[in-house]
């Protein structure tokens, strides 16, 4: 078992008197079941996908509960809506229980846990293994913060290594680099007992385990054909505009049903949209979002591309879903973005905090040049806040300053 960032805000949440109910939530097989198993040994564990025992759960009253299980574990919690109501009761009647409630999917968030425990639960959100993450050995083997999450700490862009080759980690760094962009960052892909192969077959199934199950949760379809093409379209336009109305012409289904489809991918924590910044918030609504799958590998997998080299959009899609990661596991409030002006100056990503603006670009390639930076230049006359710091990510080894206080750094340094 790897470590996991989460480990800490989950063992201080259940001390907290306000940490009786904990929803830990996030997309099937990131590890909640393992991670709770290992920090809870003591909590029985309790699997609401047996129909058999689900019945007998829901029977049970508050005050059974309250003897029974004064602390649980429940897991697949949103199989059974009417559990929740249970847990509320026993909060609501007596002060010692504690529950962890785990889900794979944001529905429940939106229905039974938001209405029913609005005020008595914590949500906590599990996503796949982060670069930091990946390059540990075991639960105990704490990570170092990234320069980007120190980023968001201290506002400040800490000095670097002048190249990756010289970092003294550089080939663990570069070995999880390597495995996230090919194959993503799920847990069971770490083990050392799997090839090549069986990763690529372990995705391949896990796609079908979504389709069966995650969204059979979220929606009861007659047929699943329609989503898996949305599904695939979306996938082929990681970290592009996203356009409802081509997606739905190239899918054959109507508009409204590529919305709810890629609301779909959201709530299953398949993929993020990144809405585009505007000096007036309302117009951030009305221009296009950009849309990023969350895990390389299940985006490579769902478009046959899963040996291939990666396309400059997928591969800023992967960076992209490691900053978002990276970001949630620090608890970082602040908003992510991108910029697109309407004479065609674009600006990857633009993270915004109280007291200004990271603006990141994104390039696939080796080598960079001064020129790369140059969407980057003067973002101060079009923001409503400082620009912070100006960062281009790349696969280029050196540390470089490019001119206009812009810093080129290697993504894998950057991110690891």
């Amino acid at each position: 078992m790897r470590y996991r960032a989460k480990s800490a805000t989950l063992t201080e949440r259940t001390k907290s008197p306000l940490g009786r109910i904990i929803v830990l939530t996030g997309a099937r097989q990131t590890g909640k079941t393992t991670l709770v198993k290992h920090l809870f040994p003591d909590y029985p564990y309790l699997s609401i996908e047996d129909p058999v025992m689900r019945v007998q759960y829901t029977n049970l009253t508050a005050a059974q509960w309250n003897l029974i299980y004064p602390y649980a574990i429940l897991d697949e919690i949103q199989k059974e809506p009417r559990l929740i109501e249970s847990i509320k009761a026993v909060y609501d009647q007596f002060e010692a229980p504690s529950y962890l409630l785990l889900g794979s999917s944001q529905i429940m968030l939106l229905n039974k846990v938001k209405e029913s425990l609005a005020g008595r639960c914590v949500i906590e959100e599990l996503f796949p293994l982060t670069l930091p993450e990946l390059q540990t050995k075991d639960f105990k083997d704490v990570p170092a913060l990234s320069p980007f999450q120190r980023l968001l700490n201290t506002r400040e862009l800490r000095e670097l290594m002048p190249s990756l080759p010289l970092h003294p980690r550089q080939s663990n760094i570069m070995a999880a680099f390597t495995h996230y962009l090919q194959f993503g960052g799920y847990p069971a892909l770490v083990s050392e007992l799997l090839n090549d192969s069986d990763r690529r077959d372990w995705l391949q199934n896990y796609q079908r385990t979504y389709l069966e199950r995650d969204v059979r949760d979220l929606a009861e379809f007659r047929n699943l054909e329609p989503f898996i093409r949305i599904q695939k379209s979306a996938a082929h336009l990681t970290g592009q505009l996203l356009n409802y109305s081509s997606l739905a012409r190239d899918a054959g289904v109507k508009c409204q049903t590529a919305q709810r489809f890629i609301y779909y991918l959201e709530l299953s924590y398949q993929a993020i949209l990144l809405p585009p910044w505007h000096r007036n918030s309302l117009k951030r609504l009305s221009k296009s979002a950009k849309i990023h799958f969350l895990d390389p590998g299940v985006q490579r997998s769902i478009t046959g591309n899963l040996q291939g080299e990666l396309s400059g959009h997928e591969f800023e899609s992967a960076l992209v879903a490691e900053m978002y990661k990276q970001s949630k596991n620090l608890g970082f409030s602040g908003a992510f973005y991108h910029l697109r002006t309407l004479d065609g100056r674009e600006v990857d990503v633009l993270i915004e905090t109280p007291d200004g603006y990271f603006g990141i670009e994104i390039k696939n390639t080796r080598h960079i040049h001064p020129t790369d930076g140059k969407n980057l230049i003067g973002l101060d006359s079009i923001l409503d806040k400082p620009v912070l710091q100006q960062i281009i990510l790349s696969q280029d080894p050196q540390v470089k300053t490019v001119g206009n206080g812009i810093t080129a750094i290697p993504a894998a340094l950057f991110l690891g």
